[in-house]
């Protein structure tokens, strides 16, 4: 089926069909019924004309901004700025939705598909910041999942002395994350012998080069990830994450701006991974959050603009 044939669905078929994917790929009830209403706001605001327009223009961003701009003036009294980031995110995810090579809907303009597929992030902001912020907030999954790690790792299991206590945190972060460690106890016996509570309060982040590498079976394993995540639950501040996504977003805004210099091996370090994302918050203006709320701004526009196939729990696989 190719697009004019998908631009003659109606409006009911054309949300059925896009409900079934964002089920299939593994997004939250709330962000679905979310997505079922925000995504085909001008179809119903304006025409359906209008919504494929935009859709389908090679500026896209600057088209549906200025389009969206005008409505939501029309039609609502909120901020104009904060409802246009919330409209933009949905209208980005469903023009990937038509891409998607398993639907049974393909499209057979070349240049349309071209269009399409030309990465067009937008520029870090506040409000970009702050938009990404107040989504991680409404998710249940993510809030709630953060929640639960914050009370093991902070609350109960805040020292890493006793094995139990260590064996608890990594194999739930290993379960929450899928960090791909199949033997959790050999990592937990190498961290307690590490004594690193007074180095984790401290924000010494030469620690993460020396959790990461593990013995297991004679064979050296290379935990970086994990190795982020479990300092950074202890100290979340001080501990930026690593991850795929924030790895491609990092690589694009150098490769588009220029906002630092560095060779993509080099945020596999961590000493120079935190100073890049440093750089990184400098050179757009964002000092005003901290590293934390800097990791779940990107972290989510890299699930959004360079998504994997995403599932359930997916978060931050090596």
């Amino acid at each position: 089926m190719n697009l004019e044939i998908v631009k003659k669905l109606s409006y009911d078929e054309l949300r059925k069909k896009y409900r079934n994917y964002m089920q299939n790929e593994g997004f939250g009830k709330s962000s679905i019924q979310t997505a079922y209403s925000d995504t085909f706001y001008l179809w119903r605001k304006e025409r359906p004309d209008v919504f494929w327009t935009v859709v389908e223009a090679p500026d896209f961003e600057e088209i549906a901004q200025t389009i969206l701009k005008k409505t939501i003036k029309q039609n609502s009294s909120g901020n104009v700025d904060s409802l246009i980031g919330g409209y933009m995110s949905h209208l980005r995810r469903f023009r990937r939705f038509l891409l998607r090579d398993d639907e049974i809907m393909t499209l057979t303009n070349e240049s349309t598909e071209k269009k399409l597929r030309k990465p067009q992030v937008p520029v870090p902001t506040n409000e970009q910041v702050e938009h990404y912020l107040h989504v991680w907030n409404e998710l249940e999954n993510y809030y709630l999942q953060e929640e639960a790690l914050d009370k093991l790792f902070l609350s109960l299991c805040p020292d890493n002395k006793d094995i139990c206590d260590i064996l608890l945190k990594v194999a739930t972060l290993n379960d929450f994350y899928s960090t791909n460690i199949f033997s959790v106890y050999p990592v937990a016996k190498h961290i307690q012998a590490l004594n690193i509570d007074g180095r984790l309060k401290a924000g010494d982040i030469t620690l993460i080069s020396e959790i990461q590498k593990v013995t297991i079976n004679n064979i050296e394993k290379n935990f970086y990830s994990f190795a982020t995540k479990y300092c950074s639950h202890h100290n979340p501040t001080d501990y930026p994450i690593y991850d795929i996504y924030v790895d491609k977003v990092l690589c694009y805004f150098r490769d588009q701006d220029g906002f630092t210099s560095f060779k993509a091996e080099d945020l596999k370090d961590y000493v120079k991974f935190k100073g890049i994302l440093i750089d990184f918050r400098i050179f757009y203006g964002l000092e005003k959050y901290n590293l934390k709320e800097i990791d779940k701004y990107i972290w989510q526009l890299g699930k959004e603009w360079f998504p994997k196939n995403y599932r359930k729990n997916e978060r931050l696989k090596k």
